[in-house]
């Protein structure tokens, strides 16, 4: 980083620090002396240390051997973050109120000011269940794998392709599940207890190289599928992400490219396959990362060559925005399947509320589950690992199990 970078960030997070610390010492006005030393202490050389180490780790990441120190670093400083914002936002409104009532009081000799600060202390139970849900993510919640099961219904899925299963895993970023390999194992477990006919992966196997994902390879080969195993490239699979040079990255792609085969996947590279079942058949689609804002070399118009519009098709596209811009109502494409946006890792989802949220929301449209845009659906899968921050909160990592329903 920058010197000018690194006085901006510090004023930022600076600032930030400074108005929460002074609505909790607010809050603690009234206890004994020896507890504000303590609270005072505590907090700053908390605060200080870990934005210093999130500093330094973000100006050395290229000499860090592995990713997972520098996650670590950013982990740490996000799940003390975010419940510090929490606050921050309650008590300002405390801050506008006493100041609206103050101003009122000045004009109004007859009202009695007296500063409150009981929506501070509302702030401070919900930073603190913020701050335990986030160390739940961290040590728990990002292996706490679920199977979500969905119907894809169309009147064009053939009569041999109903009820069948297909399991779809993405964004497993392998480099950050460090030497986690028991939590993975009963993942795999899970997918092969669906007993699927296919399995689809959608990208981003891994975080920066090609190496990290080399530990993982017998595991992997343990996934079974019936009928066979298929895969992408996500945006994160092309070395682009770390101090590579251009030698080392198309190194780094081709290893990749092998490992997908000793896996056990057919890697699709714009291109398809035809698969038949009980006399009816279907296309399999497979592009390399086209996103919005990222990489954007697959080649959908290669990918559909020799394809009949009249044949049932999936499509293998690792951001959800290559359906935005380029499939709907340009294919006939019936069912993308898509990862990318990891649901952020954080959000609020209950279903029998019809609550569905994340932050990830305010970026992209489409970012979890299924959508349905006339004709031609999109699933978009949660993931399977994690990235930058190394939790799960309220958006578990997910196996999906989708099931073809042809309509009569």
């Amino acid at each position: 980083m920058k010197l000018t970078s690194i006085l901006i960030t510090l004023l930022i997070f600076g600032l930030i620090d400074l108005y929460v610390y002074k609505g909790i010492t607010g809050i603690f006005q009234n206890l004994p002396k020896w507890y504000h030393i303590t609270l005072s202490v505590g907090y700053w050389v908390i605060s200080i240390a870990v934005l210093l180490l999130l500093i330094f780790g973000i100006s050395n990441r290229n000499s860090f051997d592995s990713m997972n120190t520098l996650t670590l670093i950013i982990g740490v400083f996000i799940t003390l973050l975010l419940p510090k914002v929490v606050f921050l936002l309650f008590h300002a409104i405390d801050d506008l109120y006493n100041l609206s009532v103050f101003a009122f009081s000045k004009i109004n000799a007859e009202t009695d000011y007296s500063r409150r600060n009981f929506i501070s202390q509302l702030g401070l139970m919900a930073s603190s269940l913020m701050f335990g849900s986030m160390v739940y993510g961290v040590v728990w919640g990002k292996f706490n794998f679920r199977v979500v099961r969905t119907d894809i219904t169309s009147a064009r899925i053939p009569s041999g392709f109903d009820g069948l299963k297909i399991v779809q895993i993405s964004d497993t970023h392998l480099g950050s599940f460090g030497d986690n390999i028991e939590p993975v194992r009963k993942a795999v477990q899970m997918i092969n207890e669906l007993a699927p006919d296919y399995v689809f992966f959608t990208g981003d196997l891994v975080n920066n190289h090609a190496d990290e994902a080399k530990p993982w390879i017998n595991l992997f080969a343990e996934i079974e599928a019936k009928e066979g195993k298929y895969s992408v490239f996500g945006n994160h699979d092309y070395g682009d992400y770390g101090n590579y040079t251009s030698e080392e990255r198309r190194e780094s792609v081709e290893s990749l490219k092998e490992i997908h085969r000793q896996m056990g996947f057919r890697l699709l590279e714009d291109e398809n396959v035809l698969v038949t079942r009980d006399g009816d058949q279907m296309r399999i689609i497979g592009v390399h990362n086209w996103g919005r804002g990222f990489h954007q070399i697959g080649n959908l118009e290669r990918a559909l060559s020799g394809t009949d519009p009249d044949e049932f098709q999936i499509l293998l596209s690792h951001d959800p925005t290559h359906f935005e811009e380029q499939v709907k109502h340009k294919t006939k494409i019936d069912l993308t399947l898509s990862g990318h946006t990891h649901g952020m890792q954080m959000g609020i989802e209950i279903p029998s509320l019809n609550i569905k949220w994340s932050p990830v929301s305010m970026r992209y449209r489409r970012w979890a589950g299924l959508y349905q845009d006339d004709e031609q659906k999109i699933y978009i899968n949660r993931g399977f690992g994690v990235l930058a921050f190394p939790g799960r909160v309220g958006m578990p990592p997910e196996i999906s199990l989708l099931t073809l329903r042809s309509i009569a």
